[in-house]
C-alpha cells in the first residue's frame, strides 16, 4: 500500500512540496487547503479586462528555484522580463530616484546619494562619518535600524532602508533582524569597520550581465499555483480546515472539517505549509516547543488597491516601475507599482497600478471600507502624479496577517523550531515564516521539506 503524505496548506509552498514528492515511489499525496481556492498569496484576477496579480506580482530572477519550477511545470515560455526596473522614493515632498548602487537602501556611492536628493544636506553629510567612526561591534543579531543608524545616521534608515524593507515585510527597521533580512550586510558587519565599504563590496559582487532582478508570468504569478498543482499529481482538496494533529503508532492522525461532522485522516507523514499561528495550534499537543516559538512570530497585515486609469488621465505616463514611501512621510500609501509600465505585456489601453497600504502597527488603516481605501489610493495618485478623474476600474485585496516579521532573533527562533521538529519522524514544515518571503525562498523550503519526508519514508 502506498504511503500517504498529507500537506496542510495549498499555497505555493504546499503545492511545491507536493510537486517535489511526485517522483517518490509508492507515495500518495493529499493537499488540504482551508480556503475555497489554492495559491495563497499568489492570486490574479481581471481589472479592466486584464489579468493583474492581487498578491505577489513578481519573483526574484536571480534565485533559481522559482524560474526552474515554472519551467518544469510547463510555464517556461510564460516567463516575462520587466520593461523597466527604475524606481523612486517619495521623499521631502517629491519623487526622487533611488541612488544607484544602493544595497537594500544602504548607499555605496556618495555621489549618487547626493544626486538623488533623497536625503537632506545634513543627512548626506552624516553618511561619510561612517568611514572614521570607531567600529560598531556586531557580535549577536541586532535590529537593522540599530546598526545602520549607528554607522550612517537616522535619515538613511528612515528614507532609504525602511521603505525598501517595508516594501518586502511591511515591517519596521527598529524591529527587523539584520541577520535575517540583510544577511550579507550582517556578515560583513562582523568584520568590516565601515558600512560604506561593505556596501561597495556587496554592490560590486553583482555581475554587470546578471540580467533583470525580477521576473513574472504572462498571466500573472497567480497562474503558477494551478500549474504546479496539475503537475504534482496530488489530490487537492479545498475548503478543508485541519483542526487537530496527533501522533499515532504508525504516523499521524489529522482531524478536519466542522466540529459536528469531523473527518479523520490518517497519514504516514505530514508537511505543514501554513503560517506560523495555525502551525503553532496544530503542533501544540505533540511538539509544544516548536509551537511556543511559532506563536511568537508576528505578522503584518496590508491591502493592495489596484487601479486602472485611462492613459490620458496622467499628465505624463509614468516611466518608472513605481515608488516607495517612507513611514516618516506619514502617508497611508507605502508603495506604488505602475504594473503596466513594469510589465508592458499587460497592455497599452490603461495605466494599471497597485497601491500598497498598511505597515505593522497601522492596522487602523485597514479597518476602513474598500471605498475608503480606493479613495486613499486615488488621492495619492492625484497628489503625487497629478492624475485627473477617477479610475475606469478598481479592486481592493486585503491580506490580513499576510507577512511574517523577521524580527531580531528570527534565525535562532527558526533553528529552535526545526530542532524540535527534527526529532519527530514524518513531520516537516515549509513556507514564508522561515527562510524568506519571496516565491523562490518558499519553494526552497518546500524542496527541503519534501526531501526530509521522502528520506524518512524510505528509512
Amino acid at each position: 500500500m502506498d504511503a500517504h503524505v498529507v500537506i496542510v496548506g495549498g499555497g505555493i509552498s504546499g503545492l511545491a512540496a507536493a510537486w517535489y514528492l511526485r517522483e517518490s515511489a509508492g507515495v500518495r499525496v493529499t493537499v488540504l487547503e482551508s480556503s475555497p481556492r489554492i495559491g495563497g498569496k499568489l492570486h490574479a484576477g481581471e481589472v479592466a479586462g486584464v489579468m493583474v496579480d492581487a498578491g505577489a506580482e513578481a519573483m526574484l530572477a536571480r534565485r533559481p528555484e522559482g524560474k526552474e519550477l515554472a519551467k518544469l511545470v510547463g510555464l517556461g515560455d510564460e516567463l516575462m522580463d520587466p520593461g523597466t526596473t527604475s524606481s523612486a522614493v517619495y521623499s521631502r515632498g517629491e519623487l526622487r530616484s533611488l541612488p544607484k548602487g544602493q544595497v537594500m537602501g544602504v548607499p555605496s556611492d556618495l555621489t549618487e546619494l547626493v544626486r538623488s536628493g533623497v536625503l537632506s544636506p545634513a543627512g548626506v553629510a552624516r553618511v561619510p562619518l561612517d568611514q572614521i567612526l570607531p567600529a560598531t561591534l556586531v557580535r549577536t543579531d541586532v535590529s537593522v535600524a540599530a546598526y545602520i543608524r549607528a554607522r550612517m545616521g537616522a535619515e538613511v534608515v528612515e528614507r532609504l532602508v525602511e521603505p525598501l524593507l517595508g516594501g518586502v515585510y511591511a515591517g519596521r527597521a527598529d524591529m527587523l533582524s539584520l541577520d535575517a533580512t540583510m544577511p550579507r550586510v550582517a556578515t560583513l558587519a562582523r568584520s568590516e569597520r565601515s558600512l560604506l565599504a561593505a556596501a561597495r563590496q556587496i554592490a560590486g559582487e553583482t555581475p554587470k550581465d546578471a540580467g533583470p532582478v525580477f521576473t513574472t508570468l504572462r498571466h500573472g504569478m497567480g497562474s503558477l499555483p494551478a500549474a504546479v498543482a496539475r503537475a504534482s499529481g496530488a489530490e487537492i482538496r479545498t475548503g478543508v480546515t485541519v483542526r487537530e494533529l496527533r501522533r499515532t503508532e504508525s504516523g499521524w492522525r489529522l482531524v478536519a472539517g466542522p466540529v459536528p461532522r469531523p473527518e479523520v485522516i490518517e497519514a504516514d507523514a505530514v508537511i505543514l505549509a501554513v503560517p506560523a499561528a495555525p502551525a503553532a495550534r496544530l503542533l501544540r499537543a505533540e511538539v509544544p516547543k516548536a509551537a511556543d516559538e511559532l506563536a511568537r512570530i508576528e505578522y503584518a497585515s496590508m491591502a493592495v488597491v489596484t487601479l486602472a486609469y485611462p492613459r490620458d488621465a496622467f499628465p505624463q505616463v509614468p516611466e518608472r516601475s513605481g515608488y516607495l514611501v517612507p513611514a516618516v512621510e506619514r502617508r497611508p500609501v507605502k508603495a506604488v507599482t505602475f504594473s503596466s509600465v513594469k510589465w508592458p505585456h499587460l497592455g497599452k489601453d490603461f495605466v494599471i497600478l497597485r497601491c500598497s497600504i498598511g505597515r505593522i502597527g497601522e492596522e487602523h488603516l485597514l479597518q476602513r471600507t474598500d471605498a475608503e481605501l480606493i479613495s486613499l489610493a486615488t488621492a495619492e495618485m492625484a497628489d503625487v502624479m497629478g492624475v485627473r478623474g477617477l479610475p475606469a476600474d478598481s479592486r481592493v485585496t486585503r491580506w490580513g496577517g499576510g507577512l511574517p516579521q523577521y524580527n531580531v532573533g528570527h534565525l535562532d527562533r527558526v533553528a529552535r523550531i526545526r530542532a524540535a521538529v527534527a526529532v519527530q519522524p514524518g513531520l516537516a514544515l515549509c513556507g514564508a515564516a522561515y527562510d524568506g518571503l519571496g516565491v523562490p525562498a518558499c519553494i526552497a523550503t518546500a524542496s527541503k521539506a519534501a526531501a526530509r519526508i521522502s528520506v524518512g519514508l524510505k528509512a
